[in-house]
């Protein structure tokens, strides 16, 4: 497997940046979003996203953290009798406010279904965004996100890793070859 920096943590801030302005654009004001993060790295992004928005518009926007693996259809083996679970922590009631779902990497779409399972068992929010920081193709579910950084097409030989500072010790995204 050979690993090939795609994107240095500059780039990566301006693609966070841009997905920021976008926010801001496409709202008249942000004080009824809510931005949730898809563990892991989703959180990482969507509390970049939140410092963002406070630093330029001057509110704190709500920041969750989803945790999917019981709604994943995707995931049938599991190593113990019973599917690990870690927590989702919304801190706010999302009844009739905007979420945008915040994940790393869109691929083939089944991560994002979960996720919006997930979001419908906490609340019945007003309107459900997506934003992503690299979206690489290959869906097989009707999914799109609202707000991509980067825009990566891959083949299904190749695999996006996102690199951040908060677990990794740098910000970099890499495309990785896969053995045949």
């Amino acid at each position: 497997m050979v690993d090939k920096e795609i994107i240095d943590g500059t780039t990566m801030k301006r693609a966070l940046t841009r997905i920021t302005y976008e926010i801001i654009e496409r709202h008249n004001g942000i004080e009824d979003i809510v931005l949730v993060g898809v563990k892991t790295r989703g959180i990482f992004i969507a509390n970049r996203i939140a410092n963002r928005l406070k630093q330029l518009e001057g509110v704190s926007v709500p920041v969750g953290e989803l945790d999917i693996t019981l709604y994943r259809d995707d995931q049938h083996q599991v190593s113990s009798d019973e599917p690990e679970l870690h927590s989702s922590n919304v801190p706010v009631d999302i009844t009739d406010k905007e979420v945008i779902l915040v994940d790393d990497v869109i691929f083939t779409g089944r991560t994002i279904r979960a996720a919006l399972d997930a979001i419908m068992d906490i609340g019945r929010p007003k309107k459900i965004s997506l934003a992503v920081l690299v979206d690489r193709g290959h869906r097989e579910l009707p999914i799109r996100a609202d707000y991509v950084g980067k825009n990566i097409p891959t083949s299904m030989k190749e695999q996006i890793i996102v690199d951040m500072e908060e677990v990794d010790g740098q910000d970099r995204i890499l495309i990785r070859q896969l053995a045949d």
